[in-house]
This record gives structure tokens, C-alpha cells and sequence, in this order.
């Protein structure tokens, strides 16, 4: 019977995540592999769940459409901020930037847009709206943590 990746377990695997057109977003594949436990939030949820039941030592490339990964773009997820609210630095398009909330948690997203007197934060997930490849090699079943 082979080992095959359950919730809660703690696994170790190398994983890439890619645009459809093949740039590479995020990979383990040519540095050390991650370490963490299905369900801690370490990867997007809907992500995680594409590794449950996957056996130990396969590789494995999905793709993912928006709804299976990373979510439609929603508009409502773009703020307009005051121009003058860059006083450290003046914004650049594609940047990301993190603004600290009163409960003192931070809030990210990228500027999308700059104007004569505002700039356009896009706090949507830099995947949203996209086709994704998901490749993902578990190389260690720790086992059940909870």
C-alpha cells in the first residue's frame, strides 16, 4: 500500500506555480522543498486541496482554471488611495505595497493604476482571474498531526 497525503498531515514536497503561458511564479523545484501541514494556510486553500490523496514520490501538473485556484478577479477588490499618500516614495506600477490596518494587520495588494490624483491598489491575488499550472512532487509523508 503506498502513503498518500491525507488533511493534516505534514509533508514535504517542491512545487511550481506557473501562468498558463509557462512563467514561473513561485517554485521549490531548484531550492529546498516546503515543509508544512495540509490545512495551515501555507499555500491558497484551493490549492492545498489539489494535494490530498496524492501518493508519496509522484509528480503530478494540474491545470487550474480561476475557480479551482486562485478565484475570479473581483473589481470590487480595487481601491482608489490619494496620491498624496505616497509621501516616502512615489508609487510605480506593478509594485506591491502593504498598508498596516488600525487592528495593526497588514493588507497588501499591487498598484495597478496612477492618475493625476490617485492611485489604483488592486488588492486581488496576482493569480486571480488567471489559468494556472500546478506541478507538486511530495517527497515525505510526516504524518497526522491532529
Amino acid at each position: 500500500m503506498s502513503l498518500r497525503v491525507q488533511d493534516h498531515d505534514k509533508i514535504t514536497l517542491h512545487f511550481a506555480i506557473r501562468t498558463q503561458g509557462g512563467a514561473n511564479i513561485d517554485s521549490t523545484f531548484n531550492d529546498e522543498p516546503l515543509t508544512f501541514i495540509i490545512g495551515d494556510s501555507t499555500l491558497e486553500p484551493k490549492i492545498e486541496r489539489w494535494l490530498i490523496d496524492l501518493a508519496l514520490n509522484e509528480r503530478h501538473v494540474f491545470i487550474l482554471t480561476p475557480d479551482l485556484a486562485y478565484g475570479e478577479h473581483d473589481a470590487q477588490l480595487l481601491q482608489n488611495v490619494p496620491i498624496d499618500e505616497f509621501h516616502d516614495a512615489p508609487p510605480v506600477v506593478g509594485n506591491y505595497i502593504e498598508f498596516e490596518l488600525p487592528d495593526g494587520d497588514t493588507l497588501g495588494g499591487y498598484i495597478a493604476r496612477i492618475e493625476e490624483h490617485d492611485v489604483t491598489i488592486d488588492f486581488n491575488h496576482i493569480l486571480a482571474g488567471k489559468t494556472v499550472e500546478f506541478e507538486v512532487e511530495v517527497i515525505t509523508i510526516h504524518g497526522r498531526t491532529s
